[in-house]
């Protein structure tokens, strides 16, 4: 069944409802009167652009949240795995306490696990001013359902104006299910997130059609404002265990019984150096001009005992894996040494490595982009200057 509704004796057929559908849900019967199809999401942009106000959603409209202003705060969802929380977790604390402050109202982090108080108390020292726990047995491995379920009853209770999530796997399963029940709106994996001047509103950054442009996306009728937050984007603040914050203590909601799911075991996959964590990247691009090329990326990355990366034409060009993709549409790093090979340095890369504490770029053209934020540049030939790198610092590092 259609959700749009439409009032024949007002419909003129002037054909503007059709042009503003972007699923082309609409068309012109035989006596020109709209109708529609079961293509129709409801999104509503046919709604605004029709002059004789022949078109409403009834049942989209029944949904909308009806008092706005009794939405108030910051919540932040804190990451936890076998007692530990994910570092992400801390970053979105330093960026929900500076959304707080810009909104003059209280940061709240959200703690689920099974004897998981340290990191309720870990919340506070990294700048949560209170921690809602719920500890049980129940929560102890990650599970969307219950985990989701809490989330949901927590917001409903306490009702926060902005929810923040890492965009981790757990993060951006659990958020898409929350989000679902609360009927609101997500932006996923934003690179940036900032408070509108007048409407206070969050404007969510994220990239969009293959990082070719910045997207600003604002979620006005709907709460909470929903947004999961790209790895080392913001920096990770300093725990402060002077910092006083309250701890309150909720119950689950589902007991184990009611979970469909159980987990039999956990298996943690082997593999290289997670490229998000590192603390040094050797990358390449499209100038090591095939995959044969990333031989010599990992022997320097390993002489160096880091990560190795790429730009996305070389993860295009199927010479290497998209785990290692750094910029917009890869991975966001922000590792203490990152040597950029071979790449020229495009915008949408810059965008996930420029905070590098230290950048050094390996390009035989002097005008590469890459050279205008690189610490250290060098301009030749890397099929030359990489393995050159690589002898030296096996002979001064005694490998």
């Amino acid at each position: 069944m259609a959700l749009l509704e439409i009032k024949r004796d007002a419909c003129t057929g002037c054909g503007l409802c059709i042009d503003a559908c972007p699923f082309g849900a609409l068309s012109l019967d035989g006596e020109r009167i709209i109708k529609v199809s079961e293509a129709c999401t409801g999104c509503g942009a046919c709604v605004p652009v029709c002059p004789t106000a022949a078109l409403s959603l009834p049942e989209v409209e029944k949904k909308s949240v009806p008092d706005l202003n009794s939405y108030q705060g910051v919540w932040v969802w804190v990451e936890q795995n076998n007692g530990r929380a994910s570092s992400i977790s801390w970053e979105m604390i330093g960026e929900g306490k500076r959304l707080a402050e810009k909104r003059r109202t209280m940061l709240t982090a959200c703690v689920l696990g099974h004897q998981a108080e340290h990191i309720a108390r870990e919340a506070i020292a990294y700048g949560a001013d209170r921690v809602f726990l719920v500890d049980d047995p129940t929560l102890k491995v990650y599970r969307t359902d219950p985990y989701a379920r809490c989330l949901v009853e927590l917001v409903r209770k306490y009702k926060p104006e902005i929810f923040l999530l890492g965009a981790s796997t757990r993060g951006r399963d659990l958020a898409g299910a929350v989000a679902t029940y609360l009927y609101t709106g997500l932006t996923a994996d934003c690179t940036g997130l900032e408070i509108e001047e007048g409407s206070n509103l969050l404007l969510q950054i994220r990239p969009a059609f293959g990082g070719n442009i910045m997207a600003t996306i604002k979620c006005e009728n709907y709460r909470p404002q929903m947004a999961t937050v790209r790895h080392h984007v913001f920096e990770m603040p300093v725990p402060d265990h002077s910092h006083q914050g309250q701890i309150v203590r909720e119950k689950p909601v589902m007991l184990e019984e009611q979970i469909a799911t159980r987990v039999l075991d956990l298996i943690v996959e082997k593999n290289e150096i997670n490229i998000a964590d590192a603390k040094i990247i050797v990358s390449g691009g499209r100038g090591l001009k095939g995959p044969e090329g990333f031989t010599l990326i990992h022997e320097l990355a390993e002489v160096l005992g880091g990560a190795v990366g790429a730009s996305r034409a070389a993860v295009d060009a199927g010479w290497i894996s998209y785990a290692h993709q750094v910029g917009q549409t890869g991975r966001t790093v922000r590792p203490d040494l990152y040597v950029a090979c071979g790449i020229s340095g495009a915008i949408q890369h810059q965008a996930g490595m420029r905070t590098s504490k230290i950048i050094v770029a390996i390009n035989k053209d002097p005008e590469a982009p890459i050279f205008q934020i690189a610490d250290y540049g060098i301009v030749g030939d890397l099929f030359s200057v990489v393995p050159a790198l690589t002898r030296a610092l096996k002979k001064r590092l005694n490998k």
